[in-house]
């Protein structure tokens, strides 16, 4: 029979954390994100279902979703929710800010669609971006992912781009702050903070 897990118990056996995160995506994060799954860093990417793509509800049944698996926050387990701008509201979009700040989540936003983290990897993008289509349209430009699709694993050819794409994102949130925008609202656009999650996962595999 298995013991009771004592989170509390000296001299319980190593475990490395695991980092789940919750995407709304089902190929496009998925793709991107396993990527980082090594002996050293354990990621599990959990799509969800359709019922629950509302920032809000990702959020709220972020736990539920991995109700499956041991999740151990005292040990360094984390939980990130990752999602986009997409037709939320400033009033859901701020309720799933603060119910993840409770819950100890991480929260992966970009607005107004993943995309724009790929779009950063080739190019300094300030101004605003009308919609996912219009990002998949400059992502699409010659010398960058002229074929993509969401269905293509494109993690390879973004690689050498990733330290430029993190600095552009990092520069984009200052901007915003200096601006006394809030990040996580519809008025932010663009923006992304995937850049957090990548940042964090390689430094579990360095």
């Amino acid at each position: 029979m298995r013991k009771e897990y004592n989170p509390d118990r000296a001299g319980r056996r190593n475990r490395r954390p695991v980092i789940y995160i919750i995407c709304e995506g089902k190929e496009t994060e998925i793709n991107y994100f396993r990527h980082f799954r090594t002996r050293r860093c354990l990621v599990d990417v959990v799509p969800i279902s359709s019922k629950h793509t509302a920032a809000e509800h990702l959020v709220k049944h972020a736990r539920a979703l991995i109700s499956h698996a041991d999740y151990f926050p005292k040990d360094g387990d984390q939980i990130w929710c990752v999602f986009d701008c997409d037709e939320n509201s400033d009033v859901a979009l701020r309720n799933a800010a603060e119910f993840a700040k409770q819950k100890g989540y991480h929260i992966a936003y970009s607005n107004p669609c993943f995309e724009y983290w790929y779009l950063l990897h080739f190019v300094k993008q300030n101004g605003y971006l009308k919609d996912a289509n219009e990002v998949l349209c400059l992502l699409q430009s010659r010398g960058r992912l002229e074929k993509y699709a969401k269905n293509l694993d494109v993690f390879q050819e973004l690689l050498p781009y990733q330290p430029a794409a993190i600095q552009r994102a990092k520069e984009r949130i200052e901007q915003l702050y200096q601006d006394d925008v809030i990040i996580l609202s519809r008025s932010s656009n663009p923006v992304t903070t995937v850049y957090e999650l990548v940042e964090y996962l390689n430094s579990q595999n360095a």
